[in-house]
């Protein structure tokens, strides 16, 4: 596949290369807003550094599945992986499981060590700081590469991004027609879309148009497998839920087999993580008594690839706009979920969909910057249609 770098690009392979032959620092960070080619930039990169030490292995790895096959089919399209590479989740890399006698995973232990040179971390931008923490336990050189337009990770306190060593800001000229980089540029740029057909499948309605509504009401029903629906506020969110559970036929307000439901704390110990999604394929409620919470005994298919999650789910966790982490300890064994059809923005920044239906929200103490980063994450997760819903 050919590769045209763009000016900063050049510059940033030079960077990353001084540093790997000089490095002052354990670890580097690149932030390249979409568009930019970070990807292609990690295979050429690989490329480079294959010349310059045949015998190096590099660990490739990303926050979410879907990631991480996005970046391994780069790498087999510029013929850049080497046979003693790995590509994988992070999860997956420096968490090894602990299966019980029946052969199921029961927990998950970090790893004592890593058989690799370089770990090349992509979706940086979601890291918080305890699993940076664990990568950088294993003392290898790490490139963390994310976006740094995006929303800094769910946890606050800590952003990789915020400041990256070198940036990549110049879009392809191979992204440069796609109109939803385009909007993407905008958001950064303004934080304001204009209302109107901005090409093929995407569009801002106006919120307060007559029309708006049933056109709503149209997005949701008919693209429900390839739609991902966005907001701003939890409780916008479980109202939206509510909605879509009742054009899939769930009548009951408890979660049932088929269900989608989202991951809404870290439990590495089982493989879940805060904003992972997946699909229930058997769910039952436990006793239900005075001196204990009422919970759910489930199974999970997880979206990213990963194992099957099995374990117990706070009941009213589910249609309630506020997390219940800060009471409910990983000590008492209930991991919390909730419906997954609407997700907030911030709980979004490691999915992507074919269509995206984004209501604007804006929390009343956001900044004009946190609300650009807000309203560019929300766009950057649709892959090929988009609508906005705003004024």
């Amino acid at each position: 596949m050919q590769f045209d770098p763009t000016p900063d690009q050049r510059q940033a392979l030079q960077s990353i290369v001084s540093w790997w032959q000089h490095p002052e620092h354990p670890y580097l960070t690149l932030g390249g807003y979409a568009g930019t080619g970070k990807t292609s930039l990690m295979s050429v990169l690989r490329q480079i550094f294959f010349k310059l030490n045949p015998k190096l292995t590099i660990a490739f790895c990303a926050y979410t599945g879907k990631a991480t096959r996005v970046l391994e089919t780069t790498l087999k399209a510029h013929q850049a992986r080497r046979p003693k590479d790995s590509v994988s989740t992070i999860h997956s890399l420096i968490y090894a499981p602990v299966v019980n006698k029946q052969g199921n995973i029961i927990s998950w232990n970090r790893k004592s060590a890593l058989k690799a040179d370089l770990i090349i971390v992509d979706e940086a931008s979601m890291i918080d700081r305890d699993i940076w923490e664990d990568l950088m336990s294993f003392g290898l050189p790490i490139l963390a590469v994310g976006d740094h337009g995006q929303l800094p990770p769910i946890k606050p306190g800590f952003s990789l991004m915020a400041k990256p060593d070198i940036k990549l800001e110049t879009i392809h000229r191979q992204a440069a027609g796609n109109p939803i980089i385009k909007l993407s540029l905008i958001a950064r740029e303004t934080g304001q879309i204009p209302i109107g057909i901005h090409g093929s499948g995407i569009k801002k309605l106006n919120r307060y148009d007559s029309e708006t509504g049933s056109e709503i009401e149209q997005i949701m029903q008919s693209n429900r497998k390839d739609l991902l629906i966005l907001t701003g506020y939890n409780l916008s969110r479980v109202k939206l839920n509510q909605q879509m559970r009742l054009y899939y036929g769930f009548e009951s307000e408890e979660p049932q087999s088929g269900d989608r439901v989202i991951c809404l704390r870290n439990d590495w110990e089982k493989g879940i993580y805060n904003g992972m999604t997946g699909i229930i394929k058997r769910i039952k409620a436990t006793e239900d008594d005075f001196e204990a919470e009422k919970t759910y005994e489930a199974d999970i298919d997880m979206d990213d690839g990963s194992a099957a999650y099995s374990g117990n789910l706070l009941a009213k966790q589910f249609n309630n706009p506020t997390s219940f982490a800060a009471e409910t300890k990983r000590k008492d064994n209930i991991d919390l979920f909730d419906f997954g059809y609407a997700l907030t923005v911030h709980k979004a920044q490691g999915s992507q969909a074919p269509k995206v239906l984004l209501f604007e929200e804006r929390n009343k103490h956001m900044t004009d910057e946190m609300w650009r980063r807000w309203l560019y994450t929300g766009i950057t997760r649709a892959e090929e249609e988009l609508v906005i819903i705003g004024t």
